[in-house]
């Protein structure tokens, strides 16, 4: 793989489409990275270094424009070049009202991609992508190396001599992590802590500390804590414990992200389609689900249709993983009454 060039991020789920994208990119010069799905990108450290996006729209879990939105959400705008086998003549005008740089209909010519590449990669110069270190400790002593260090790692550290200041600060919407001294004056880091999972603000944290506390430390780890190191610690084993929570931290944001595209669509399905989902991921027969409703055969199966193009799913064993990662199951499909 060509580490030279801008990195390029493809994701689509043909694996052949992005085996053959990823020598395409060799060639013209970039570095190229590809994902079966918009999770696994979001989740992957190449979101905060992909100079563009090559990205399918139509794909199991969150599909290529879920995942532009997402991006946004996070102010993370990554030029994107859309690629498509799908779609009507009103594709393409949608896609770049929406910021896409180019929207390419499969098979397209190398020079269409080229072309595409050349507009989008100058585009991203100047985007902050940087995920966000937060260190929290009152000693300014501590404070100011970190800070050091971590920009050095190629992080945007934000510092706060107090527990209180850091719960009123912002908080970016992109992949972060915290480094959290125990001892603080007032909210001391276990309370911070404590504090943080009640408001359901989880985010990985590190804790340093002065002395080595064996029950203090167990009191961290089994609240959530990914480490705890003991000052003086070295800067690679501090800066590998970072990497280690922006990691985590980019897997529940991409978890999240997915989760709240999947709600989505269920919510646009109508109260019937949302009763024949249920009724069929529960494993009835068009027939029973019919019987049970009060409706035809006939009439279900136009039902059950537009819940798998609405829900963007290619298979019953598609759309049945959907329904246990909403929640749905039994109980739903037992809910469902007879008109």
């Amino acid at each position: 793989m060509n580490r030279e060039g801008a990195l390029v991020s493809v994701v689509d789920d043909d694996q052949s489409v992005r085996e053959s994208l990823l020598d395409l990119l060799g060639q013209f010069g970039f570095a190229a990275e590809a994902f079966s799905s918009a999770k696994d990108f979001l989740a992957s450290p190449e979101v905060d270094q992909t100079a563009c996006l090559v990205l399918d729209i139509s794909m199991p879990g969150m599909s290529g424009p879920d995942l532009q939105r997402e991006l946004k959400r996070r102010r993370n705008d990554i030029p994107i070049v859309y690629v498509t086998a799908h779609g009507d003549a009103g594709t393409r005008p949608e896609l770049l009202a929406l910021g896409a740089v180019e929207c390419l209909r499969k098979p397209f010519s190398q020079s269409a991609i080229r072309a595409a590449l050349a507009r989008a990669v100058p585009a991203c110069r100047g985007r902050a992508v940087k995920p966000s270190v937060y260190v929290v400790d009152d000693d300014i002593s501590v404070r100011e190396s970190l800070e050091l260090l971590i920009e050095a790692g190629g992080f945007r550290p934000q510092t706060f001599a107090t527990a209180e200041e850091f719960l009123a600060a912002p908080r970016d919407c992109g992949p972060s992590c915290l480094i959290l001294d125990v001892s603080l004056p007032d909210l001391n880091g276990l309370e911070l802590q404590a504090r943080l999972i009640d408001q359901k603000r989880r985010m990985p944290i590190i804790f340093i500390s002065g002395r080595g506390d064996i029950p203090m430390t167990v009191q961290a780890m089994k609240a959530g804590a990914i480490e705890f190191l003991t000052k003086p610690f070295g800067d690679e084993v501090l800066l590998e414990a970072v990497r280690g929570a922006l990691e985590r931290s980019r897997a529940a944001l991409a978890d999240v992200a997915e989760r709240e595209a999947l709600h989505q669509r269920f919510a646009s399905l109508s109260p019937r389609e949302q009763d024949v989902m249920a009724l069929v991921v529960a494993g009835l027969l068009n027939k029973q689900v019919g019987a049970k409703l009060g409706i035809s055969e006939i009439t279900v199966k136009a039902h059950r249709g537009k819940v798998m193009r609405k829900m963007k799913a290619e298979s019953l064993a598609d759309l049945v993983k959907t329904a246990a990662t909403l929640g749905l199951g039994a109980t739903d499909a037992a809910a469902v009454d007879h008109p």
